[in-house]
């Protein structure tokens, strides 16, 4: 218990059991166990899970139960804050300069095919022949074939 942790609580599935309330949690883990015919009788409060009472009596319980009014008023203060938090949020987020202009790009491109390792630069579409340069590092070859067969060759 918050308010006095050394009060004795008595314990609901033994009446002959006092537990001090900063102990209690744990002494219900293990009577549960000790008491496993009693346990199925008692219902666990939905609002404390130290509050054990009676299946037939749990409906009544959850009307009167102290801790109910607590966790009411912390929902409707965390729904509140995030309602007031998403009226007052205002985006300052822009978009980043582009520098890219993938239409002028698109027009630079020559119609001749992709190959890596090899810059075509200076090749114009009508002519046939054309030089190969390679642009890689010295440390770096370009491969002579294909990693994989290709079945329709």
């Amino acid at each position: 218990d918050v308010l006095d942790p050394e009060r004795l609580i008595q314990c609901p599935y033994n009446k002959h059991h006092r537990i001090r309330a900063c102990r209690f949690p744990y002494h219900l883990v293990k009577c549960r166990k000790s008491y496993p015919e009693v346990a199925k009788e008692l219902a666990t409060c939905p609002f404390n899970a130290r509050h054990l009472v009676p299946q037939a009596d749990l409906s009544d319980h959850i009307t009167k139960c102290n801790d109910k009014a607590s966790i009411e008023q912390d929902i409707v203060n965390q729904s509140s804050g995030f309602q007031r938090e998403q009226m007052n949020a205002v985006s300052t987020w822009q978009a980043p300069p582009c520098e890219e202009d993938w239409e002028t790009e698109l027009l630079e491109q020559s119609d001749s095919p992709f190959v890596w390792g090899v810059t075509n630069s200076g090749i114009n579409s009508s002519s046939t022949t054309f030089e190969q340069k390679n642009c890689l590092p010295s440390s770096v070859r370009a491969p002579e074939s294909c990693p994989y067969a290709v079945s329709w060759k």
